[in-house]
């Protein structure tokens, strides 16, 4: 009986073994929680819970699931050719035409993917990738079946934490509408082929999958085991891409690929989710500047369309500050939000509650960017623009020096204004100041995965 990403005998519920984990068999206590694994197996942080706010939760995410059966059984029988009798819901179907109606602008920038995600009753990952297959051709390319991708989707979208602030399916459609923005740039468009969009969709789709809703120096002074078993490298990108390679193999979606196309599948969507690993951002960022200063990049050839498909995914990955200002701010406050509640990635959290609350007391020492007493979102967003942000999209507007990257660089601008005049505000002055943690860019003190924006 699935889990999560756990499994469990019906009979006691001990945990069996972790999907993602293939052969390698983790057992446990019998009577284990069914619930998912948290991000810390020895600090049960339900204690900062009432019963009745998480029994509020499940209910509410039951009332969720039945709500989407009824778009889920229509559009199962219209891929099957059954003709569909008229709905009687009549709010049902004129949510579904303003979402159909969305769809059709999915490749501007502006696209608003918190007004997809309520119109589509918290589907937005699965509605949008799903079309984003259709309109590349992929579905028919790849002679998919199509029942086989949407059980494919929506395992994904169950597998993102809907609790994580910033890190769930909203920021996963988020990144992945961003994708197919740059896939339309005419550099790749004219260069990529549909095995390229293929992979592209995908890892955008899954690059933070059960993402626990902490860092990765959170994950390691814990010892948590995803941290022993990745041996403190990557710890969160190689989740993601294991836990991916688990639902394609569970989800069948390729069975009818050779095995050799399924494996060279796997291994390419995993070099494309590390690529989002930020504490290799120097790296990734020295590499692209020195193919642009030599000029010798040749999409014509598969290792160099690759490596721009993982520069794309990064720039998606951290495009939030590039969104219009309305678009930026509502990132900005959930992932500090996240930061601020580090440690505590079930529904309802008392808000009384800080990162550094639970760090200090459990003596693990305050993670930068997470302390709410000493950070402010302002602070941190102006260093995340200044350090990680500016150089990339400088980088990728020498690439494809585009309408679009104009836009983004102009947005981008704008936005670090604003943030500094947020700033000035908080303090009662002029000062320029930015967040120390970002000026030293070194993955001991720079959060593994900060997507700030």
């Amino acid at each position: 009986q699935r889990r999560g990403a756990i499994s469990y005998d019906s009979s006691d519920q001990t945990a069996l073994y972790i999907r993602m984990l293939g052969d390698v068999r983790v057992r446990s206590r019998a009577g284990f929680d069914t619930e998912r694994r948290g991000s810390h197996p020895y600090i049960d942080f339900r204690i900062f819970h009432s019963n009745s706010e998480i029994e509020v939760s499940v209910s509410a995410r039951n009332v969720r699931r039945l709500l989407s059966f009824q778009r889920y059984l229509r559009s199962s029988r219209f891929f099957r050719g059954i003709s569909l009798p008229p709905s009687s819901d009549i709010l049902d179907e004129d949510y579904n035409g303003q979402a159909k109606c969305m769809l059709e602008k999915v490749g501007n920038w502006n696209f608003d993917i918190f007004l997809f995600d309520r119109l589509t009753n918290g589907n937005s990952l699965v509605s949008l990738t799903f079309h984003l297959f259709n309109l590349h051709g992929l579905i028919e390319h790849f002679q998919l079946d199509t029942m086989k991708l949407r059980r494919f989707l929506v395992m994904v979208q169950e597998d993102y934490h809907s609790q994580n602030p910033y890190h769930n399916a909203v920021h996963a459609a988020d990144v992945t509408q961003a994708m197919h923005c740059y896939l339309k740039e005419p550099k790749l468009s004219r260069s990529l082929t549909p095995w390229d969009v293929l992979l592209s969709l995908i890892a955008a789709a899954t690059h933070d999958l059960d993402h626990p809703g902490v860092n990765q120096p959170f994950l390691i002074k814990t010892n948590h085991y995803l941290a022993t078993l990745y041996k403190n490298t990557s710890v969160l990108e190689n989740h993601h891409w294991r836990s991916a390679v688990g639902l394609l193999r569970e989800s069948g979606l390729f069975a009818h690929m050779s095995l050799e196309n399924r494996q060279l599948m796997e291994s390419q969507i995993g070099d494309l989710i590390l690529a989002t690993d930020i504490s290799q951002q120097n790296e990734y960022l020295s590499m692209f500047r020195s193919h642009l200063d030599r000029g010798d990049l040749c999409l014509e050839n598969a290792n160099h369309r690759h490596f721009i498909l993982q520069m794309a995914l990064k720039c998606a990955d951290i495009c939030n500050p590039c969104r219009t200002w309305e678009l930026s701010k509502q990132w900005s406050e959930k992932v500090t939000e996240e930061f601020f509640h580090q440690g505590n990635n079930l529904p309802a959290v008392v808000s009384a509650v800080s990162s550094g609350d639970i760090e200090k007391k459990y003596q693990l020492g305050v993670s930068p960017l997470c302390d709410r007493q000493t950070e402010t979102i302002a602070n941190i967003q102006i260093g995340f623009m200044t350090y990680l942000v500016e150089p990339l999209f400088g980088e990728w507007a020498r690439f494809s020096n585009t309408r679009l990257s104009q836009t983004m660089l102009g947005h981008l601008g704008l936005n670090k204004a604003s943030w500094k005049g947020v700033q000035r505000e908080q303090a009662g002055s002029s000062g320029d100041e930015v967040d120390p943690a970002f000026e030293e860019m070194d993955s001991d003190i720079l959060p593994q995965e900060p997507r700030l924006s």
